[in-house]
């Protein structure tokens, strides 16, 4: 093996210093150059160091008929390899963009077959991550997107690893001539419809001519925002820390900020702020878009306002903000009759009610608000209950939830609200578990 090929090996070790106590190394395995390169040198690497185990996972998009011979080539590669090959054959979503469709099943692949202490390893290289940056740039991202691909991220269970961003094209074409490789030639990769394509065969030789450079450079700058990114990220913790107070409504699951504490930052922080925290939860706007932040912040009086992102909903109550999505933007059952109260009741979407303590004497059932509704409190009298709940501050967003229990007509108790969920004198307190994620809430 001569020098380059040597050097290689070598940088692509060291990359992966930092995991090689990891369980498996899975490598994703489209059969196309870069990825038919980087099985190789893992395979040969194992000959002689100490590595996890590996596999291949090859994702099949049935999108072109030719591809229907992929997987067999993959197959025959890792069996002359020995590395075990794992075929996923996924159903790509019709939409506006083939490519980012068809790049979403596969990692939803490949997030489902990463576990807990498993890395999953692809190929980009160096003039991925240049195009990854024009093409960024083009579409007007901030400074998370212009910092390009990660060189490491969460996936699934376990992390994503792209150790060759420091490699080029050039030098992987070089080793699949040099080991003599086979690999596969995607026609799709031709077709200049699809930006990426355009950028690699239109722009970027354009670019090399009077700027031979152009690659590595931009590479740089890929790596010089990325290290931005990190400290827009830093000042967000310590912007989110003070926002992260306790509310007498956390027993509700449910992810909140306290608004006064976001509110009195700079309008640039406060969006930094925001978007560190909706990015584990939700695709995040674009610019035109954070006026809806705006509009949720800067509401006054009993004004409910909620901004609607694309995974779920902002809204606003008791002074804090509140992340809804998955149950609780679904319906449920307006009544439910509770035939066993020793027993605790499932509620349709609603979590689980319990009784601790003396069953009251029923019939009982479960209703929700719909207006109007009067409780008789000890010492108080009868009170109205849309009172009681401002009285408690409780969010907009769930006093629709809050199962009431009734005996007949009469309101006994509201969960959730300590005072109005049971009977001192009698003995017992309405217990509400509200939907977990687990059972249809994210």
């Amino acid at each position: 093996m001569d020098q380059p090929a040597i050097d290689l090996s070598l940088r692509l070790l060291l990359n992966l210093k930092p995991w090689r106590n990891a369980a498996t190394w899975h490598i994703a395995f489209s059969g196309g150059l870069d990825s038919t390169v980087l099985l190789h040198l893992l395979a040969t690497l194992a000959k002689t160091h100490s590595l996890p185990a590996l596999s291949a996972i090859h994702v099949h998009h049935g999108l072109q008929a030719v591809a229907d011979a992929w997987p067999q080539h993959c197959q025959s590669i890792c069996d002359a390899l020995g590395v075990p090959l794992k075929i996923i054959r996924v159903q790509v979503k019709p939409g506006a963009s083939l490519e980012r469709a068809a790049r979403d099943a596969r990692y939803d692949a490949f997030r489902a077959a990463t576990q807990v202490n498993e890395m999953l390893l692809t190929a980009q290289h160096r003039d991925d991550q240049a195009e990854t940056l024009l093409f960024r740039l083009l579409r007007g991202a901030g400074v998370r997107g212009l910092s390009g691909m990660p060189q490491q991220r969460a996936l699934g269970r376990g992390h994503l690893l792209r150790p060759l961003l420091d490699v080029t094209r050039a030098e992987l074409e070089a080793y699949a001539v040099e080991h003599q490789l086979r690999w596969i030639e995607d026609p799709s990769n031709q077709d200049r419809q699809f930006s990426r394509n355009y950028l690699r065969h239109q722009v970027f030789p354009v670019l090399a001519e009077r700027w031979p450079q152009a690659v590595a450079t931009m590479a740089r700058s890929a790596a010089h925002l990325s290290e931005a990114q990190e400290l827009l990220d830093e000042l967000a913790q310590i912007d989110l820390a003070t926002a992260n107070s306790t509310s007498d409504f956390d027993w509700l699951g449910v992810p909140s900020l306290a608004l006064a504490a976001l509110a009195q930052r700079s309008a640039a922080r406060q969006r930094n702020a925001l978007s560190h925290w909706l990015a584990t939860r939700t695709r995040l706007p674009d610019s035109d878009h954070w006026s809806g932040w705006e509009n949720l912040r800067d509401a006054v009086g009993d004004a409910r306002p909620v901004w609607r992102l694309a995974d779920g909903e902002l809204h606003r109550g008791g002074g804090r903000i509140w992340w809804l999505s998955g149950g609780w933007l679904r319906g449920f059952s307006s009544e439910v009759d509770w035939p066993d109260p020793a027993l605790p009741l499932q509620l349709p979407d609603n979590g689980v009610l319990s009784i601790n303590g003396a069953i009251p004497v029923g019939p009982l059932h479960v209703r929700y608000r719909t207006g109007g509704e009067v409780m008789n409190l000890p010492d108080r009298g009868h009170r109205d209950m849309k009172r009681l709940l401002n009285e408690r501050g409780v969010p907009g967003f769930v006093r629709g939830r809050l199962p009431l229990l009734y005996r007949g007509e009469q309101l006994l108790a509201v969960a959730g609200l300590p005072g109005l969920n049971g009977s001192a004198t009698d003995g017992w307190v309405l217990q509400w578990v509200p939907p977990s994620e687990d059972q249809g809430l994210s």
